[in-house]
């Protein structure tokens, strides 16, 4: 037999050559097998390291400061008088254009320069200072502002303080 006569399966020599080379080839790799449960826990551990790497660099870097003492934090509180018979709502202001809803600022009690402070970080302007008669206060300290709630101010506006007369 010549390589020019005709085969019983009707392929050439290279072309049984190739077909065999083929199957040996198909018939030996191994299936690829993924583990698909640890790729999932691997990315969640990942998503939450990402998500606590970013909140500490929020807090270290104070992002989340200065939202904390304008909400009166539990620095701020140490510093109010325990008992007044003042209206805290005269002593409020709606401090807008941060968040959605305005946050309010109670001052009720604060002396002059904490009240001061607290409109540096809001970055709103200290008005007029007027002496009120109110009874139960301490003196020197906040006992109204206008504009006071349910009145929102925004970066820029002015505010005015009456403190107890005494």
């Amino acid at each position: 037999m010549s390589s020019y006569d005709p085969r019983s399966s009707g392929c050439t020599p290279f072309e049984e050559e190739l077909i065999n080379a083929m199957n040996n080839f198909a018939h030996s790799t191994a299936t690829p097998s993924f583990d698909t449960a640890g790729i999932v826990h691997r990315n969640r551990r990942r998503r939450a390291s990402i998500i606590a790497g970013v909140a500490t660099a929020l807090i270290v870097a104070g992002g989340g400061t200065a939202l904390a003492s304008m909400t009166g934090g539990a620095s701020q509180t140490a510093a109010k008088p325990a008992t007044t018979t003042v209206d805290h709502s005269k002593a409020t202001f709606l401090l807008g254009g941060l968040t959605k809803e305005p946050i309010a600022v109670d001052l009720t009690g604060w002396d002059l320069a904490t009240a001061k402070g607290q409109f540096l970080k809001a970055q709103l302007k200290l008005g007029t200072v007027v002496k009120a008669q109110s009874p139960g206060c301490k003196s020197g300290t906040v006992v109204e502002l206008t504009p006071h709630s349910p009145k929102i101010v925004v970066k820029g506006d002015t505010v005015n303080v009456a403190l107890c007369a005494g």
